[in-house]
């Protein structure tokens, strides 16, 4: 048998292995899923915008911690905010307040051993979360914990796009520097992170506190009328879809990764001819590659039909929101893409308040401002690199 025979069996079969563990993987996960129905909050909620602000206000709240400390991150990193982070966790478990730290091991594969043992060592309970398993081994390398949660004394919540590391303070050079919006909520929605928190962690360590009503004090009503949905790799593309259908005026989109189902694509489309108005915010800059070649196929379709797009210039765009007539702001942690819609695990929070809704509203109108707007003519433009890359990307278009 000749060697190039031999070696084409040998990718036959690995494409084979690989589509039928990524096939089987997603039915397995499917199958365990179940739609919900989830309650409206009245919570005060404030909105950063940027790095330094954001870490200073909740590692000021982290030292006032009296009881207990549940946080979940896709990234945490090996460098200095890091180091700080985890030492201000270590100081308050060893003042006796339960520190319960959930990572994505994955996202986290820069978190060594030796940072585990000193958490554990100083009295922080510590776990991975979604590690990689047989039988689906390729699935379970997809399919990540992408939240971003803090929850302080089951008073204080944190929800959005920052994670832990020194881009995130605008201290990378190629990155900086970087807009994102993150949530602080305090009132009766926190009681639905701390839901999703206690969830994450029963599944990935096998202990179950979510009948523990220690952990879930009773809180204040405020001012902003909002949900909290979660999403495991299903049900948010029909979140997104009755948005977009619902839509009378405008939908303003911003999203570091725009790579929408073939479903919300119509739905875009179908807006746009009813005539709503469709403005896209995306970076400039790719943090990952193929992610922007990936998302030029959509934005030709939607830009023929009148769409606005504009790349962000000042520094990495990384915010995760979607706002629909005035009527309805989503921030979270999903990103307007396949991964989020169909393999992550994600959650978003949705603000039905006008008032907040037009401070979101100025916040992305801001952005726009330091954007330029992308033309047809410019992606149209003969460019064989560019046009590789496109039809890669398209290869892979559910992992992007």
């Amino acid at each position: 048998m000749k060697v190039t025979t031999v070696i084409w069996i040998i990718i036959l079969f690995i494409a084979l292995w690989l589509f039928l563990d990524f096939y089987l993987g997603r039915k397995n996960q499917l199958k365990r899923l179940e739609r919900k129905d989830y309650p409206y909050w009245q919570s005060s909620l404030n909105m950063f915008t940027e790095g330094p602000e954001l870490f200073a206000d909740l590692f000021s709240e982290l030292h006032r911690a009296k009881y207990h400390i549940h946080i979940l991150f896709y990234i945490v990193k090996d460098d200095k905010i890091s180091t700080d982070f985890l030492n201000i966790l270590k100081e308050k478990a060893r003042e006796g307040v339960e520190v319960r730290l959930l990572l994505d091991r994955i996202g986290s594969h820069r978190f060594n051993k030796k940072m585990i043992q000193s958490l554990r060592e100083n009295g922080v309970m510590f776990s991975y979360s979604h590690t990689p398993r047989l039988p689906f081994l390729f699935y379970s390398l997809q399919a990540r914990n992408h939240r971003k949660l803090t929850i302080i004394d089951g008073k204080i919540g944190y929800i959005g796009g920052y994670n832990i590391g020194k881009e995130y303070i605008n201290l990378d050079p190629k990155l900086r520097p970087w807009r994102d919006y993150h949530l602080k909520i305090m009132g009766e929605g926190v009681a639905g992170l701390q839901k999703e928190f206690l969830t994450d962690w029963h599944l990935d360590t096998n202990i179950d506190l979510l009948e523990n009503p220690e952990y879930f004090p009773k809180l204040p009503k405020g001012p902003y009328r909002h949900q909290l949905i979660p999403s495991k790799g299903a049900y948010l593309e029909d979140t997104f879809s009755a948005m977009i259908r619902n839509a009378e005026t405008n939908i303003i989109i911003g999203t570091p990764y725009f790579i929408p189902s073939q479903r919300l694509l119509n739905d875009l489309l179908d807006a746009l001819k009813r005539g709503v108005t469709l403005t896209i915010l995306v970076p400039k800059m790719a943090d990952h590659p193929l992610v922007k070649e990936g998302s030029y196929f959509f934005f030709r379709k939607l830009m023929e039909q009148g769409a606005l797009v504009y790349e962000f210039m000042n520094g990495f765009y990384h915010a995760k929101t979607i706002i629909i007539d005035d009527k309805i702001c989503d921030i979270g942690t999903a990103n307007f893409d396949h991964r989020s819609l169909f393999l992550n695990y994600e959650i978003n929070c949705y603000i039905y308040d006008y008032q907040f809704i037009q401070k979101a509203r100025a916040v992305m109108e801001t952005d726009i401002s330091c954007s330029e707007r992308m033309t047809l003519e410019h992606l149209n433009q003969f460019d064989p690199v560019r046009s590789i890359k496109e039809w890669l990307a398209q290869l892979i278009i559910l992992f992007l």
